[in-house]
This record gives C-alpha cells, sequence and structure tokens, in this order.
C-alpha cells in the first residue's frame, strides 16, 4: 500500500492527547485496504472553534462536530490518488468517548475509519447507504481489535 498521509496537529493541550502519526497511519491504512492501494489524504486534528467554523460554513450546522471529511472532485479525465481532508475535533471525540463510556483511543479509531470512508464515498444520509457504511466500520474496526461502536451494551476497549 502506497500511501501519502499529512497529519496535522491545531490544538492546544487543553484539547486532550489526540494520537500519534503511527496510529493514525495504522487507522487509515484498515479502512483503505482492499479499497485504495494508491492514496494521498490529510487528517488534521482542530479544536472546538475549527471544526464548528468548518461546520457552519460547509454543512450550515453552527456547531462543534466530532469529525467532516472533505472529498477531493477529481475533475474528468484526470487520475490523481488524492483523496481529501478528514478533519477531527479532539475535544469532542475525549467528550463523547467519556459520554459513551469508550476508551478515547477506540473512538479515535472510529472517527479515522468514519472519515475515511466518506472520502471514498460511503455515506449515512440514506438507510440502506447507512447501514453498508456502518456494518463496514465494524468489520474495519473488529480487524484493529476494537469493539463494535454502534453496539450499546458492548464494552468499548481495545484488545490489543
Amino acid at each position: 500500500m502506497n500511501i501519502d498521509l499529512d497529519v496535522q496537529y491545531a490544538v492546544s493541550e487543553d484539547d486532550g492527547e489526540p494520537p500519534s502519526p503511527v496510529l493514525i497511519r495504522g487507522w487509515v491504512e484498515a479502512a483503505l485496504q482492499g479499497r485504495r492501494e494508491v492514496a494521498e489524504l490529510t487528517v488534521r486534528i482542530v479544536d472546538m472553534d475549527e471544526i464548528q467554523r468548518l461546520n457552519r460554513n460547509y454543512r450550515h450546522q453552527d456547531k462543534a462536530t466530532n469529525v467532516l471529511s472533505f472529498p477531493f472532485e477529481t475533475p474528468t479525465g484526470v487520475d490523481l490518488p488524492l483523496l481529501g481532508d478528514v478533519v477531527i475535533c479532539a475535544a469532542v471525540v475525549a467528550r463523547e468517548a467519556r459520554e459513551q463510556g469508550k476508551t478515547e483511543q477506540a473512538h479515535w479509531a472510529h472517527m479515522v475509519v468514519h472519515g475515511v470512508l466518506h472520502l471514498l464515498g460511503y455515506d449515512h444520509v440514506e438507510g440502506r447507504e447507512a447501514e453498508a457504511m456502518e456494518v463496514l466500520e465494524i468489520e474495519i474496526l473488529q480487524r484493529l481489535g476494537i469493539a463494535n461502536p454502534y453496539a450499546a451494551d458492548a464494552p468499548q476497549q481495545t484488545v490489543n
């Protein structure tokens, strides 16, 4: 697998401890495995202000969110490995992990996988699409030793 991954950190110490580039790369590779051999993408870890601004400007929702994906729209006739950008809010991921009884690492893995799948064209707007995307996320996370993030009663710990 040939992945050109740029991991950017735009957070302060108050936003918690985001995962290392090595962990993020592993989660990106797991999401791409069998779906893309060559890829270029950015994973940017941000604070609440930046994610809220992006969510307001691009999704017209004036609130912070956990993850946003910005797929690159390849012009017709151009063959590039560029997938786009995944933007994840460290503070929201930390808060959601606490609220949902998950380890932060398990929730980070889920957000990275979820964001990368969006770059690949998966979506969860329609019922069937949402179900297919969730099944795929569960399979990828299980390969990483992470329990089903959608199961309300499953322990959300990493097995590693």
